[in-house]
């Protein structure tokens, strides 16, 4: 098998076409959150959880999340939120990311995840209107 090497650049992150693909897949699984909505959901008690590296995180984040990269969120979930039917919204810069994460998470058993559409930029821009 071979990855196509075609590099999408899309709001300053490039993304492989087999990234693509995978994180469409993802956004199809999932319920996406509209950035005007967090602020309502945070205040419900829904818990934000930033799934990007821990530099992007220590640059910004939306205030109160939890952090576990996306690298180790598998390993890492069931401590920080136990509770399966525990409302979480995930995060990345854009979408992919936090789609992907909101999936695994829905395979893993939580019941009532989703993510940010257009991530923490798109909440970001929503914010300085």
């Amino acid at each position: 098998m071979t990855f196509t090497k075609t590099i999408t650049k899309e709001k300053n992150m490039a993304y492989t076409d087999q990234f693509i693909q995978m994180g469409e897949a993802a956004r199809s699984r999932v319920n996406a959150v509209k950035p005007n909505e967090v602020d309502h959901l945070l205040e419900n008690g829904v818990i934000a959880l930033d799934i990007r590296d821990k530099e992007e995180h220590d640059t910004d984040h939306i205030a109160g999340s939890k952090h576990i990269s996306r690298g180790k969120l598998e390993m890492n979930i069931e401590d920080e939120i136990p509770d399966l039917d525990t409302p979480i919204i995930t995060y990345c810069n854009v979408n992919y990311r936090g789609a992907m994460s909101a999936d695994t998470l829905r395979r893993m058993g939580y019941s009532n995840v989703s993510y940010i559409e257009g991530g923490l930029k798109a909440y970001r821009a929503w914010q300085n209107q």
